[in-house]
This record gives structure tokens, C-alpha cells and sequence, in this order.
């Protein structure tokens, strides 16, 4: 069936109202600006209103090449409403764009606006965008990056969603004294953004993620979650992450089965001993692996300093770990690899890694 392109009539955008044909010329301003954001977000309004039935969206790689995928339109319009059910968000919500819209995050807030008739507010995607304005909004999603540069300003949100990489514990903690609704989301480009949500602050704070509606949870055979969430894919997201299901609807999350370390038959999880380090390490680092004779795997750490100078604080950390968890060898990179988004390209890590320690031997 063909996709019947709406704009909701209360869809505004800084503040000023719309229709099909308005935005689409709207759009091609946007492109013509010569400011990247803006030009990113006039591409992607008039991907949206031209007449085919899906777009085209990039990943972001961060655990593996990025690549383009086909989105159905009425899938992610699917989305879009899912969204304003569970987070009870009708129109004329007013709510702000601060994520680049290259990628499906910031696509997404757009589409919510455009399909629940939103008064959307768009901005620079910098670290430290709500602190430039003094709009208030009902909701807006952020990367922990900008969470972190905005403490002080959330006070301006009613609903925050976090996505786009781990909330360290230092955030989560500061996190706790603020009045705005503060939730971490999961998912993917697949599920186009968040098939599930949890609360990290406030009364109703949880270690659960919640599935939004519609969308089910299974396990396979390597305890990994399967997704089934028919309104925004056509077939079941067989993913890499753990968890521990605790109904169709409810999991927690421990780490991607890719990141799991075996050491000396004891099971464990990067992402969980990053939390814990994240608390007194301030500088970027990862926890991985190698391998071992006596126990199979070893857990490392690699840091990124440029001096290789291993520092008090960073010693004080690793002792608090539990013995199975600390770095058994430390290893520094000078700068890290990062993806688009700003994410750690772990596998392209360890391959350097690899290779400056077999040029060594």
C-alpha cells in the first residue's frame, strides 16, 4: 500500500506552522543555507515528503561498518506514535532537536513532530545546546555527551531520553538530583530508534527496560534478546546483546556477547566493569580481553594517554573491582578511534592493539 504522506496540522516548526508544501520548500532553503545541520535536516524533510514508501538512513558503526538501511515510512510513523503512548506526549508538545539529523535519532524527532503535530524547536547538535536558549521543553533526547555539558539546565525538560551510548555512573548519580523525568532508552537504527525504555531517577527508577507497545522479548540460544516488534519491523531483530529476561516485556541489560570475557570459567561483562571504573576514571577507556594459558582470557585496560604514565588514581580504581574483574595488564593508546557518533571503535582497538604487540615480539 501506497504511503500517504500527513503532516499533522499542528506541526510547527520554531514555532511556525506548516503544510506539505510549505515544508518542502521550507526544506530546500535549508539545504541552500551552507550550515551542516541545517542542510542535513532539509535533505531528510524532503526524503520524508517525496513519494517513495521508505528512506534511506545510515548506522552508526559502532559495532561494525556502518551501513545504509531502508526504513519504511509508515514503520517509522509506527514509531512516532508508539512513542507519544507511552511517554503521554499529545500534540502541541513543544520539544527540541538537538541531535544531528544525519542519523536516525535525530530523524525521529522530527517525524514524531510532523505525525503527533508537535511544536518542534531545532538547534546546533553542539555539547551544550539547552544551555543557549531559554525555551522550555516537554521532551527531548539527548546523547550522555550533551546530558553531561547540561546538567545545570535541565531544569528547561520535563522528559529526557538518553540514547546513543552508556550513562557512566557519575551522570546517573547526578542525574539523581534533578526534577526532570530522566529515562535510558534501547534500540537501534533497526527498530528505528527505542523499542524499550527505563527510569533512572525519581521514585519509579528501575534496572528494567520496559517495552514500548507492541514490541515482545524473547531469548535464543545464546541467552542474546530477540526483538519482535511488528509495527516497526517486518521480521524479529535477532541482537547481540545478554540479558536477563524477566518477562515478554521486562529485561535487564549485561553486555553485548561479543564483549563477554571468559576468565577461568568465570562469565564477564565489559560494559559492567566500565560503570564501575567510569566512577574514577575520567579519561576515555575501554575493558577487553586477551588471551590467556592459565585462565583463557585475561581482562586489560586500555586508556587513552598520550604520557603512558599509569596514575595513582587510576591504580586506587582498579582495586575497588572484585579480583576476576581487574585489568590484569594495561595497555594506552595515544587517541582512540571513534565512530561519527563519538563511540569507541572497540573492534578497531584491539586490532591495532594486536598488531603493535605481534610487531613487538
Amino acid at each position: 500500500m501506497k504511503f500517504v504522506n500527513q503532516i499533522h496540522p499542528s506541526f510547527k516548526l520554531n514555532g511556525q506552522n506548516f503544510n506539505a508544501s510549505e515544508l518542502f520548500e521550507f526544506a530546500k532553503d535549508l539545504e541552500k543555507s551552507g550550515i551542516h545541520y541545517e542542510i542535513n535536516i532539509g535533505k531528510f524533510l524532503r526524503q520524508w515528503l517525496d513519494n517513495n514508501e521508505s528512506v534511506l538512513v545510515k548506522t552508526s558503526g559502532s559495532t561494525g561498518v556502518p551501513k545504509n538501511i531502508q526504513l519504511y515510512k509508515e514503520q517509522m510513523v509506527n514509531s512516532a506514535k508508539a512513542t507519544g503512548i507511552f511517554f503521554k506526549l499529545p500534540e502541541n508538545t513543544t520539544a527540541l532537536l538537538c541531535l544531528p539529523s544525519n542519523y536516525i535519532a535525530g530523524k525521529m524527532m522530527l517525524v514524531r513532530a510532523m505525525t503527533l503535530g508537535w511544536n518542534l524547536h531545532i538547534v546546533a547538535p553542539e555539547k551544550d545546546a539547552i544551555t543557549q536558549y531559554d525555551n522550555d521543553y516537554d521532551f527531548v533526547a539527548m546523547v550522555p555527551y550533551q546530558v553531561h555539558h547540561s546538567i545545570k539546565s535541565l531544569n528547561k525538560i520535563k522528559k529526557l531520553i538518553i540514547g546513543g551510548g552508556a550513562i557512566s555512573k557519575e551522570l546517573n548519580d547526578q542525574l539523581q538530583n534533578v526534577d526532570t523525568e530522566v529515562f535510558a532508552t534501547y534500540g537501534m537504527t533497526e527498530t528505528i530508534t527505542h523499542i524499550a525504555v527505563r527510569r533512572i531517577n525519581g521514585l519509579a527508577k528501575s534496572n528494567e527496560y520496559t517495552a514500548l507497545p507492541e514490541v515482545k522479548f524473547s531469548l535464543d540460544k545464546r541467552e542474546c534478546l530477540v526483538i519482535d516488534a511488528p509495527n516497526v519491523s517486518t521480521e524479529k531483530v535477532i541482537t547481540n546483546d545478554m540479558v536477563q529476561l524477566n518477562s515478554s516485556s521486562n529485561f535487564e541489560y549485561l553486555g553485548r556477547v561479543d564483549n563477554v570475557i571468559n576468565s577461568g570459567g568465570v562469565k564477564l561483562f565489559p560494559e559492567q566493569i566500565e560503570a564501575k571504573l567510569s566512577l574514577y576514571i575520567s579519561i576515555p577507556f575501554i575493558i577487553a580481553s586477551e588471551k590467556n594459558v592459565e585462565l583463557g582470557e585475561r581482562v586489560i585496560l586500555i586508556l587513552e594517554l598520550a604520557n603512558k604514565e599509569i596514575t595513582a588514581t587510576i591504580s586506587e580504581a582498579i582495586s575497588k573491582l572484585n579480583p576476576f574483574e581487574r585489568p590484569k595488564k594495561i595497555y594506552t593508546f595515544s587517541k582512540f578511534p571513534l565512530t561519527e557518533t563519538g563511540k569507541i571503535k572497540r573492534k578497531e582497538v584491539m586490532n591495532i592493539l594486536k598488531e603493535s604487540l605481534n610487531n613487538t615480539k
